[in-house]
Parts: C-alpha cells; structure tokens; sequence
C-alpha cells in the first residue's frame, strides 16, 4: 500500500474515490481475512485523509465568514455567553 507521506499528498476526491473503493470490495467479501485487515487499515488511513482535508476546508469556510461579518457574529453569539 502507499507510505504515511503519500497520503499526505492525495487529494480530497482521490483519497475518496479509493476509500469507496476500499468499502465495496470489503462488501463484496470474498477475501482472506489478512485482505480484508489489511483494507480495513487502508480505510481507516483514507478516512483521517479525507477528514484533514474537510477539516481544512471548514476552517478556511470559518475564517472567511468571520472575515465577512467583521467579527460580529462572535460578538453577538447568545451561546458564548
């Protein structure tokens, strides 16, 4: 399979696609249980991948709203207080 610093290169929709991938051929079965640990483990690698980058993605999201509204929305959050 790919190295830690591969994965740190995939993007979004490709580490999405095999994520998907990696899924349906675990559905499928049919695989020795060494293959379907070792795409499990894979999954779970696809995941945090995907994870970092919507993580990523909402926090540019936050600061540019927050940036849009001039910090006021924070202000005025009835929550915070």
């Amino acid at each position: 399979m790919t190295t830690k610093a591969a994965d740190e290169a995939l993007g979004y929709e490709q580490a999405r696609d095999e994520l998907i991938d990696v899924v349906r051929r675990l559905e499928a079965g049919g695989t020795s249980l060494e293959e379907s640990l070792a795409l499990w483990e894979r999954g779970e690698e696809l995941a945090k991948v995907c994870r970092r980058w919507l993580d990523g993605a909402r926090a540019r999201l936050d600061a540019a709203l927050a940036e849009e509204s001039g910090g006021d929305e924070e202000a005025g959050d009835p929550e915070e207080d």
